[in-house]
């Protein structure tokens, strides 16, 4: 494709075609409010992401492995991984499929199911769409920044400690972000 050649755009306006992760330049994270007054900040290393997107629809789907959870701190990283948390072995994957996806000016709102230890609840996720731009390579890409807030007990992630003057080492509101670097294909 050369920088004269024109993506189509569906109903929406979003770019028609497949669009495949590009995981060297993604990102998929959480960050979560700690003992009250900081926020905590991880990521996963190891996730795939499709943007499918035809005349009149678009779909994204997802997947995280909960065992590739970087973290500051080597036991925190176990904890996570452990029965409290995440229970990796049990569940070894974390899932989003979109029921729907659609721009509203400039933003970008998906509307989908997210599956955490086997617990799937409705979630909105708002952001940006960037592209498509052909870039190095003449390789086509788009950009796609997602945000949504999710009440980890809803999927049970239900550990916590209560600090010793009142509340809780971990709030239940947690801001997953992914920022998708996605390649025609």
């Amino acid at each position: 494709m050369s920088a004269t050649d024109v993506i189509a755009t569906n109903t929406t306006g979003l770019p028609v075609g497949t669009w495949k992760l590009d995981p060297t330049h993604s990102s998929a994270s959480f960050a979560v409010k700690h003992m009250g007054v900081a926020t905590f900040r991880g990521r996963f290393e190891k996730f795939d992401a499709t943007l499918t997107v035809d005349e009149s629809s678009a779909g994204l789907v997802g997947t995280v492995d909960p065992s590739s959870i970087v973290v500051k701190d080597e036991n925190l990283q176990g904890h996570l991984g452990s029965p409290d948390f995440f229970d990796v072995e049990r569940y070894p994957e974390i899932t989003f499929r979109s029921a729907s996806l659609r721009r509203e000016g400039d933003e970008v709102i998906v509307d989908g199911e997210l599956t955490i230890k086997g617990n799937t609840r409705a979630v909105e996720a708002r952001g940006e769409i960037a592209g498509p731009a052909v870039t190095l390579g003449e390789v086509t890409k788009v950009g796609l920044t997602l945000e949504t807030i999710v009440d980890r007990t809803e999927f049970g992630l239900n550990w916590n400690a209560p600090l010793p003057r009142g509340g809780f080492a971990v709030a239940n509101a947690v801001k997953l972000t992914v920022e998708l670097e996605l390649i025609q294909g």
